[in-house]
């Protein structure tokens, strides 16, 4: 089968017409391969020497992984490199108890979402991190 090949730093150059384009290859039964991943705009290369801390998942992943085995692969895949390179990871979108125990048996180190709590003013925060409602929460994702 004809399989085409398209760079990373193509894809990035454009990523809205790449993505169409490689919806029509798909249509037409064209396999298309990803050449040069982890070297372009969006390279895992530069992952390694960023002075960072941590690194967020995308609740685009987080809010589909108990339903969908590829997000739950990007998310697990996404923890233990974060892990590997001294970095801490926070999952963004925790929505429900079942993704919040998903992620805590993953090893997530952080997670936020509506599951947790909505926004809480400032001067509220206090008051409601004593509360029995986030002794809960914590006690549900342990």
């Amino acid at each position: 089968p004809l399989t085409l090949e398209i760079t990373e730093s193509e894809l990035m150059s454009d990523p809205i017409l790449a993505m169409e384009v490689l919806g029509k290859l798909k249509a037409l039964g064209i396999a298309t391969s990803i050449d040069d991943f982890g070297t372009g705009y969006s390279s895992l290369s530069y992952l390694k020497s960023l002075p960072i801390d941590e690194l967020k998942i995308d609740r685009s992943f987080v809010g589909s992984m108990t339903r969908d085995d590829s997000d739950l692969t990007i998310v697990r895949s996404t923890i233990d490199l974060s892990h590997n390179l001294g970095l801490g990871v926070v999952a963004e979108g925790v929505e429900d108890e079942a993704t919040m125990r998903q992620l805590a048996d993953l090893g997530c180190d952080r997670m936020q979402g509506y599951h947790l709590s909505r926004p809480v003013p400032g001067d509220e925060l206090a008051a409601w991190a004593r509360s029995d409602a986030w002794r809960a929460v914590v006690a549900g994702a342990l």
